[in-house]
C-alpha cells in the first residue's frame, strides 16, 4: 500500500477497526475515509453505493459487523444473520463496482463445524454442522468468504479473507448481556472486588478451551496480509495456543485482585468444546503473534481505569 493511498476502514470505531486504524496511523498512513454507523448505514445498499462512488477508496478493511457473545448470538438470530449479510454484501459488491485495489474481509473462528478436528485447519470449513448458538453469525461469515472468492474468480477482484480467533483489547464490549467471555470476566471480577463480594458466578463448566489474541496483534496481521497475502480461500489468524475457560477465569481473578471464589453456573451453555486455530498457513506467510495473554490482559485492565466500560 502506498502511504498516500485512500483507505476505508468499515467499522473503524469498533475494537478491530480502531486497532487497524491505530496500526496504519503508526505506519504513516494519513488518507483515511471513515464513517460512523450513524453517518453511513452499511445495511443500506443505496447509501453504500453512493459512498463508494463519491469517495473511491483504494483499499478496504471490512471490519464492520454485528457481534456478540453466546447469549446475544442465540437470542438475536435474525438480526445477526440479516445485518451481517447486508453489511458485507453491500461493501464487497461496491468495492467491485468501484474498482477497489484490494479488500480484506474479516470473519470469525465460529465458521468452523462444532466438532471439527483440532486445531482448526482452513480445509475443515463446511465439513460438519455448526455450533447452534452462533450459527446465524457463522453462516453470514461463511457467505462473506465465498463472496470474496466468487468475485475473485468471476471478476478478478483482489479480495482476501482472514478469520481471527477470539479477540480482546481496547474498545472491547463489556456489556454483560452481549459481551464475549474475557471482557465479561474482567468486569465481573472487578465489580465483585469493588463490592467486596464473596463469589463470582461464571457461565458453564469452565472446561471448554479457547484461544485469545490481543487485537493489536490482529491489526499487525491485517497490515501484513494486506501487503503480502493474495489467495482465494482464507487464512486463520491466531496465536496457536489455548486455555480452558476455568484457567482464564483464574488468571483474570489474579490480575484483578479478587479474593473470593469462582462458582460455575452449570445451567448456562458451554458452547463449542474447543476452538484452537491451526496457524501454520499464517506462519508460512512470515507472520506470527507476539503479545502474551497474561501480559495482554494486564495491560487491558490497567488501561480501563476500572470504570470505562460504563
Amino acid at each position: 500500500m502506498e502511504k498516500n493511498a485512500k483507505i476505508y476502514i468499515a467499522g473503524h470505531r469498533g475494537m478491530v477497526g480502531s486497532a487497524i486504524l491505530r496500526k496504519l496511523q503508526k505506519e504513516g498512513f494519513t488518507n483515511f475515509v471513515l464513517r460512523t454507523s450513524s453517518e453511513l448505514d452499511l445495511r443500506n445498499q443505496a447509501a453504500v453505493d453512493q459512498f463508494f462512488a463519491a469517495e473511491k477508496p483504494q483499499y478496504v478493511f471490512l471490519a464492520a459487523a454485528k457481534v456478540g457473545g453466546i447469549q446475544a448470538n442465540n437470542i438475536y438470530r435474525g438480526e445477526f444473520l440479516y445485518d451481517n449479510l447486508m453489511i458485507q454484501n453491500n461493501v464487497i459488491h461496491a468495492a467491485y463496482v468501484n474498482e477497489v485495489t484490494k479488500l480484506l474481509f474479516l470473519g470469525s473462528s465460529c465458521i468452523y463445524p462444532k466438532l471439527a478436528e483440532q486445531p482448526l485447519k482452513e480445509e475443515s470449513l463446511l465439513t460438519g454442522l455448526l455450533e447452534p448458538t452462533n450459527e446465524p453469525y457463522a453462516i453470514a461469515k461463511i457467505a462473506g468468504i465465498k463472496m470474496c472468492d466468487a468475485y475473485r474468480m468471476q471478476y478478478g477482484c483482489n479480495f482476501i479473507s482472514a478469520m481471527p480467533t477470539n479477540l480482546y483489547g481496547p474498545n472491547d464490549n463489556y456489556d454483560l448481556q452481549n459481551s464475549h467471555v474475557l471482557p465479561a470476566l474482567i468486569r465481573k471480577f472487578h465489580e465483585a472486588k469493588q463490592k467486596d463480594e464473596a463469589e463470582v458466578v461464571m457461565w458453564g463448566s469452565g472446561s471448554p478451551k479457547r484461544e485469545f489474541m490481543h487485537v493489536d496483534d490482529l491489526a499487525e496481521a491485517c497490515f501484513f496480509l494486506m501487503q503480502n497475502f493474495d489467495q482465494a480461500g482464507f487464512v486463520n489468524v491466531g496465536t496457536g495456543t489455548d486455555i480452558t475457560i476455568q484457567q482464564l477465569a483464574e488468571m483474570v481473578k489474579a490480575i484483578v485482585g479478587f479474593k473470593g471464589t469462582i462458582v460455575n453456573d452449570l445451567q448456562k451453555p458451554d458452547g463449542t468444546p474447543r476452538k484452537l486455530m491451526d496457524v501454520s498457513k499464517l506462519h508460512a506467510t512470515g507472520w506470527s503473534a507476539k503479545i502474551d495473554l497474561e501480559a495482554g490482559i494486564k495491560s487491558v485492565y490497567a488501561d480501563l481505569g476500572g470504570e470505562s466500560w460504563y
